[in-house]
């Protein structure tokens, strides 16, 4: 009686088998990586044969067996869970006020790779749940060899303009190990020290200068910079790169899509000269002197955060959505003033080598790379184009006699292998975005936030700061 109990119903066992295996070919068929067949007969034996003894510690007494139980718990849960968040969906929380006020601080986001297609991971030997780095050790959570090239499976759709994507933070792919210096842009930080290090008389009237001198001057402080740092590892750390893959998590709205020339015009963003529709919750900074301070209830009305008025108190403006201004203008009795913030500096974004004349409120014109198209070089534009050509799709490119060579040859255009994304923050002048750091290839999209599952205050403690409002709600619905 006991043994036919514990003898399995074989057809029971051959319909799971058969399940088993036809979804495991779909998905197969689905990421075109046929070397998994080599998984198949296993899952025939784990069914059917049963000639290995996946679980023989099932016949262990004493501790071991209880050891191993909880063992065989945690493998399979961090499996599924690598699994889950390589093809499907992740985790992501929002952890700057870049997006403010269409998402906020704290809000926790349910991340659809599905959406876009999800990459074969190129560093595929990395612990679930972490992006580089192991919590308390402090040390690389990935191995980087095997390095796979980059190819995305097929998803629902292509990026949309004005979708808010995750992207890998394409200025990431270079930083130093000390964590006070890893959230700065590791290339500004070189070109700042090194101008800073170069003498006076050094420094040339840059905007007097044609081109090719650009590009000398800046390479040179550049290098100077690069090498300060590597001098004084004490201060900075060892100088280290990341994979694709495995650099830091951003999420913005797209503004901008292969093909198109985007240009921004007293902050409003064009395409191909039409003025590109602004995100509803759409945040500038404002000069704003009070009277009085504004009350707590008025700040969470107007989303407000303590972390703008730490910058109005430091700097004398703080970030404002339309509807705010309107609100605060109307109380006489809290606000002196209120003015718009149109001070703006240039030689501080995107591309970092040239001086272009641009400020984050105006900005190009500039065309964004398309998988296919050609671009015609110049020594007006290579600034704009090198890190595409060089860095992201892997060329050889340099500028001699000023004469552009791509792999050792003199070539005056150049088609891209990639598309390329303009992505910006809706809190337009408190966001790191593609002004400072230029496009997004395409092969760093991550995936496109569904929805909202969780949101709390950071300025508020317990079930107060608890956004109730937000939770489950759609991404996509924030316009």
């Amino acid at each position: 009686m006991r043994k036919e109990k514990n003898t399995p119903n074989m057809k029971v066992q051959w319909a799971k088998c058969i399940a088993v295996i036809a979804l495991y070919l779909l998905f197969l068929y689905w990421v075109k990586s046929w070397m998994g067949l080599i998984v198949v007969p296993f899952i025939f034996d784990v069914y059917i044969t049963k000639k290995i003894k996946w679980q023989w510690w099932k016949e262990a007494e004493g501790p071991l067996k209880f050891v191993m139980s909880w063992v065989d718990a945690l493998m399979f849960a961090l499996v599924a869970v690598y699994f889950i968040n390589l093809f499907f969906f992740q985790n992501y929380v929002i952890p700057s006020s870049s997006l403010e006020k269409s998402l906020l601080t704290g809000d926790y986001l349910f991340v659809s790779k599905v959406s876009y297609g999800p990459r074969i991971p190129q560093t595929p030997l990395t612990l679930p749940l972490t992006q580089h780095t192991l919590p308390v050790f402090e040390c690389k959570s990935y191995v980087e060899w095997p390095h796979w090239d980059y190819r995305r499976v097929k998803g629902l759709g292509p990026v949309k303009l004005n979708d808010i994507v995750v992207f890998n933070y394409p200025a990431g792919d270079t930083l130093v190990t000390n964590p006070q210096y890893q959230t700065s842009d590791f290339y500004q930080m070189c070109y700042d020290l090194g101008y800073q290090l170069t003498p006076e008389e050094g420094r040339p009237a840059i905007d007097s200068l044609p081109p090719q001198q650009q590009r000398l001057f800046y390479s040179k402080i550049y290098a100077l910079g690069r090498q300060y740092i590597m001098e004084n590892r004490a201060t900075f750390g060892e100088i280290i790169t990341r994979p694709t893959d495995r650099r830091e998590n951003y999420v913005k709205r797209c503004v901008g899509l292969p093909g198109q020339t985007l240009q921004i015009k007293n902050h409003i963003v064009y395409l191909d000269g039409k003025a590109n529709k602004e995100p509803d919750n759409v945040q500038y900074t404002y000069f704003v002197k009070l009277k009085q301070p504004i009350p707590n209830e008025l700040m969470k009305e107007l989303g407000i955060s303590i972390e703008d008025m730490t910058s109005l108190n430091r700097t004398g403006f703080m970030p404002l959505t339309q509807h705010a201004v309107a609100v605060l203008s109307r109380r006489k009795d809290l606000v002196q003033s209120i003015a718009p913030n149109i001070a703006a500096t240039t030689g501080d974004l995107y591309p970092l080598n040239a001086r272009t004349g641009w400020t984050r409120d105006n900005y190009g014109p500039v065309w964004i790379p398309a998988k296919g198209k050609s671009i015609r070089l110049d020594l007006n534009n290579i600034a704009i184009y090198e890190r595409p050509i060089r860095t992201y799709e892997g060329n050889d490119l340099k500028v001699v006699d000023n004469k552009i060579y791509i792999n050792g040859k003199v070539t005056n255009t150049y088609t891209f292998k990639m598309d390329y994304y303009w992505m910006m923050g809706d809190n337009r002048h408190n966001s790191a975005d593609s002004r400072y750091w230029g496009f997004v290839p395409e092969d760093h999209i991550v995936g496109k936030p569904i929805f909202i599952w969780w949101s709390s205050d950071p300025d508020r403690n317990g079930l107060g700061g608890v956004r109730w409002n937000r939770l489950f709600r759609w991404v996509d619905h924030i316009k």
